[in-house]
């Protein structure tokens, strides 16, 4: 459901006109954006993306990437280098934030410390000039959003971590926007907290039917609740894609090494297809001319390990390896094996769900992996 707006109050800044975006339509249009400050290197360079309507993109990427800059870029408190910013077909580069009609929630909360919840939550609407009646109103449509409505005479100092984020919430939505940016909102609660505001989030979100952008450094984050993923790495978007498929089908090795675990392997592709790496010899299913060095990724969780006490797995179709279990750390629902097979060190997690073999630091063991959940990617494109 969209945001149910109300007539602009007497003195209230119009907003300029738009067309109105329908759903799935394109919303947001990142062009050729690009940030440079003074001679240093872009800090965000060519990045061009489209949102539609409702949707919830995920900024991901490294410290220094440039997620922050575009999420600012957006907003409009940073000005653009180059490119354009479209929001529903009408640029919006040049506009002032207060004409952009978009919510932001920082990372600190900037709650004024001497006014309530209520009046904290208001306080856009009075820089819009809204009346008093329509802005309790709004008030306290917004605080129930976050459930917050029986803390509207509480001062900041009486809220908790989480409480506070949601003002900070409530406060972005109340004045409406029809975009909502949200700059790492999370990384100050603790991990059981940030699983729920998370939730929230992205409730609210789908609820209002908002177009939403996203920016955290935390994968895991990223995939709960986005509708799409963008990682950026120095500056440039290196891929945008369902989680589902950035996960499973990374285009680059920094992808597919950031969204999740890796093992990395090094070796040199044969005449007959197969890679050697090391003493052995693995399959891939991708193909490669004969002689160009590879760097192969296999996620732990793909990996089977079987006591090599036992017979050894069935080879057809699969990579299965002898190897020596040297590490195991328990996580919690998950072990973590590393295994020496040959020179190379592998990562094998096993859940702890349905009781598994568990194994010991010493043992013998045999690796097994399908072809299929081996990444192949040319040596070097890592750097």
């Amino acid at each position: 459901m969209a945001i149910a707006r109300a007539p602009h109050a007497a003195g209230e800044a119009p907003r300029d006109a738009a067309p109105a975006a329908g759903l799935n339509s394109v919303h947001l249009t990142l062009e050729a954006l690009e940030k440079r400050y003074g001679n240093l290197p872009p800090s965000v360079s060519a990045l061009s993306l489209q949102l539609r309507q409702g949707e919830l993109l995920g900024l991901l990427g490294p410290s220094g990437c440039g997620k922050t800059t575009t999420l600012r870029m957006i907003s409009g408190l940073v000005p653009v280098t180059a490119g354009r910013i479209l929001v529903a077909g009408r640029d919006v580069t040049a506009l002032p934030p207060y004409r952009r009609d978009m919510g932001v929630v920082f990372q600190a909360y900037a709650l004024f410390p001497h006014m309530t919840v209520a009046e904290n939550v208001a306080f856009g609407l009075e820089m819009r000039k809204v009346s008093r009646t329509e802005a309790k109103e709004r008030v306290m449509r917004a605080l129930g959003m976050v459930r917050l409505e029986a803390l509207a005479d509480r001062k900041p100092r009486e809220l908790s971590g989480g409480q506070q984020q949601r003002v900070a919430l409530a406060r972005a939505l109340v004045i409406e926007p029809s975009i909502l940016l949200l700059d790492e909102p999370l990384s100050n609660l603790d991990a059981k907290l940030r699983d729920e505001m998370r939730n929230e989030i992205r409730d609210i979100q789908q609820r209002l039917g908002i177009t939403a952008v996203f920016v955290t450094h935390d994968q895991v984050e990223a995939m709960a609740i986005c509708d799409r993923i963008g990682v950026m790495r120095a500056g440039r978007l290196e891929q945008i894609a369902t989680p589902l498929e950035m996960y499973e089908r990374p285009t680059t090795p920094f992808v597919a090494d950031f969204v999740g675990r890796m093992n990395h392997l090094r070796g040199t592709r044969l005449e007959g297809g197969g890679v050697r790496v090391g003493e052995a010899v693995l399959a891939t299913a991708g193909t490669s001319p004969a002689g160009e060095a590879l760097l192969l990724m296999v996620r732990p969780h793909r990996i089977q390990m079987t006591p090599a006490a036992t017979a050894q797995p069935e080879a057809a179709g699969r990579n299965v390896q002898p190897g020596t279990v040297r590490r195991v750390t328990f996580v919690g629902d998950a072990l973590h094996y590393e295994v020496a097979m040959g020179a190379e060190t592998m990562l094998v997690e096993s859940s702890t769900v349905s009781g598994p073999q568990s194994f010991a630091v010493g043992d013998a063991v045999f690796l097994a992996w399908s072809p299929d959940d081996t990444l192949t990617f040319p040596a070097g494109t890592e750097a």
